[in-house]
């Protein structure tokens, strides 16, 4: 793993000993987190097959700049950063965001092309409304401790494990991965709201995958479906896993998939 600056940014590459494939790519995280998610399996994995990979922290998160203005940060600002990095590649990348990383991708794609995107569990372009109102309804106790995280309020980490994983998670990861989350901002959580939602009349339209998880809490499925119908495509919901799908158990199966749609279309 290399650790690497790019200006401001905080950029994690793992390069494979061979490179086997065009465009690199380039993974977006999503809210409470950082491009750290990525690095404990799907960086490694991919590069192992010849994918060079990049993960970005997005401003205000990880060792990117300035933490202290995380709230003042909006969904453009997430989109100029992804837009900054990719400038940088040898080749354009291929984006893979998770979460409200796919809400930066589909927002990315009104000003900016790609030769392919990837959204897992991805914030529809309908916004986050729906999905609050079902936590409203469903969990409600599970939106308080998320809100709770916002102001970065100590919660109990079994909201983490609710939020976050259906599969079984090791009391040290659990541990690790709370430690290393962090609150979000409140602007760009308006922005995915109500204020800044996606216009996919003015998107590019590179190939898309769209991926959904089963047991998810956050993006039920129903989600990812409204998202794959705005863009005229199928969803697919990976069997077994919840919202964090590329940390839970499991997370190879997701992986599998997305490198074979990746080798389908020979990126």
């Amino acid at each position: 793993m290399n650790a690497t600056r790019f200006g401001e940014l905080e950029v994690l590459c793992h390069a494979p000993e061979h490179a086997t494939h065009e465009h690199p790519l380039l993974f977006i995280h999503g809210a409470y987190v950082a491009a750290w998610c990525w690095e404990e399996h799907f960086q490694p994995w991919f590069a192992r097959r010849g994918w060079t990979t990049y993960a970005l922290s997005l401003s205000g998160h990880g060792k990117s700049r300035k933490r202290e203005h995380l709230d003042s940060y909006s969904l453009d600002d997430y989109v100029r950063d992804v837009a900054e990095v990719a400038a940088r590649l040898p080749a354009p990348p291929v984006l893979i965001g998770h979460s409200m990383g796919g809400m930066v991708v589909q927002k990315y794609l009104e000003q900016y092309d790609a030769p392919a995107t990837v959204l897992m569990s991805s914030v529809p372009p309908q916004g986050l409304m729906g999905s609050a109102f079902g936590l409203m309804l469903k969990r409600p106790s599970l939106l308080t401790d998320l809100n709770r995280i916002m102001s970065g309020s100590d919660i109990d980490i079994d909201s983490l494990r609710e939020a976050l994983f259906h599969q079984p998670v090791g009391a040290d990861d659990l541990l690790r991965y709370y430690r290393l989350s962090q609150p979000e901002s409140h602007r760009a959580i308006w922005d995915m709201s109500l204020f800044s939602l996606p216009q996919p009349a003015r998107m590019h339209r590179p190939p898309m995958l769209i991926l959904g998880a089963e047991h998810d809490a956050l993006i039920p499925p129903d989600q990812v479906h409204m998202t794959a119908a705005t863009y005229g495509r199928k969803a697919e919901i990976i069997p077994g896993v919840g919202h964090g799908m590329m940390l839970e158990r499991d997370w190879e199966k997701v992986a599998l998939r997305v490198a074979a749609w990746l080798d389908e279309r020979a990126l």
